[in-house]
């Protein structure tokens, strides 16, 4: 006989927060800060809410830095399933996430993003009929040749409580026939913002902080650098493409502060790639180095999702180094222009002078979306 979840105390909600990578652990954080909030307002029903870290993060410092630089707190349980192909880390996470969860009282696992720790979060979440939540539903890059698009796809079909963090992630939803009706007794989706703005809005002090530190150290000036990051698969695992989009990096008119993922460190040591003097490769920052990067640089070219909204917000110039983003309201207001891998394009668009945001538009909210997500897990509970 299967065993089956243990169920919850009605005076109590039980949420479970399955996050795995370094995004997560950014979007985690305000929401942590809004539980503690809501609890310490007191009031029933107290929310009791464990932390499940997959370990699929590719550095364990790093992400330990992220845990303590944005206060979350420590993880309930560390999976530890470390690095490997998908099939690979899918498959340890699945293992080793069903016991957890069924040993622990749930009334809603909440999954972040769209890393494979979320896919697997939502999978074992339906095959075990709890009540799932998606923080950043809607999302769409149109290019299902994208392991993160089809985990968003995924992550939101089986949910039945869908955050999104736009207008416009909710009309993607409503496209698809799962946005729901309304009724809040069946599925639904929710425009709550993006956490993401929650947690630079939280972290800007510290992060000038950083940046009177981290500038000199680096022997840099603020206006007088690019920013690049670089780990998506469709880039770092293709050589060509990575080299393509380094020679037009290394070939731009001011130094390039280059924070090297590890995956991405070791696909250009195991594919000889090296870097020339304009490039100045560091190892990864935390958040708070991070965000100082970004704030004082000329341009930020990214094929990070996050990285291209935190440039919106901070209201600096972002080049994109792939061909789509699920983030479009950026590239509409101008302020993220889509260079994909070419590298004469790449230099066209970071040496254009048309990259000027408009930065009066705020489409992801206003800074309050880990206590609308608070409110609508509490709002539909026992879905």
């Amino acid at each position: 006989m299967t065993n089956m979840p243990v169920k919850a105390n009605g005076s109590t909600v039980h949420w479970v927060s399955i996050v795995g990578a370094r995004p997560q652990f950014v979007k985690l954080a305000p929401i942590c800060r809004a539980i503690e909030a809501q609890n310490a307002r007191g009031g029933s029903p107290r929310i009791d809410h464990k932390i499940i870290h997959t370990g699929q993060h590719y550095d364990p410092a790093v992400a330990g830095l992220f845990f303590q630089q944005m206060r979350i707190p420590e993880p309930d349980h560390n999976l530890a399933v470390g690095s490997g192909s998908h099939g690979t880390q899918l498959a340890r996470m699945l293992e080793r996430l069903e016991p957890v969860l069924l040993s622990e009282p749930v009334d809603w696992v909440v999954v972040y993003g769209d890393t494979n720790s979320t896919l697997a979060g939502a999978l074992i979440a339906a095959r075990l009929h709890l009540p799932l939540a998606h923080v950043e539903a809607g999302c769409r890059s149109a290019d299902m040749q994208m392991p993160e698009e089809q985990t968003r796809i995924v992550a939101d079909h089986l949910s039945r409580l869908l955050l999104a963090p736009s207008q416009l992630a909710v009309n993607n939803l409503h496209r698809e026939g799962i946005a729901g009706d309304g009724d809040p007794r069946n599925r639904r989706a929710a425009v709550v913002g993006d956490v993401m703005f929650d947690a630079l809005l939280d972290s800007l002090p510290a992060t000038e902080i950083q940046a009177l530190e981290l500038l000199p150290r680096l022997r840099l000036e603020s206006q007088k650098y690019y920013l690049l990051t670089l780990h998506r698969a469709e880039n770092t695992n293709n050589p060509q493409r990575l080299r393509q989009i380094l020679d037009a990096a290394q070939s731009l008119d001011l130094p390039v502060l280059f924070p090297v993922h590890p995956r991405t460190r070791n696909i250009l040591d195991s594919a000889g790639i090296t870097l020339n003097g304009n490039a100045i490769a560091i190892p990864p920052f935390g958040y708070f180095e991070m965000l100082a990067a970004e704030k004082h640089a000329r341009k930020i070219l990214t094929d990070s999702g996050g990285v291209q909204k935190e440039a919106f917000y901070l209201g600096v110039p972002c080049v994109t180094l792939r061909d789509r983003t699920e983030w479009p309201e950026t590239v509409e207001l101008r302020a993220n222009h889509i260079a994909g891998t070419d590298p004469a394009r790449i230099r066209d668009v970071v040496h254009s002078n048309s990259c000027k945001a408009d930065t009066a538009s705020m489409p992801y909210g206003n800074g309050k979306a880990s206590q609308k997500i608070v409110n609508e897990l509490l709002a539909s509970h026992g879905m």
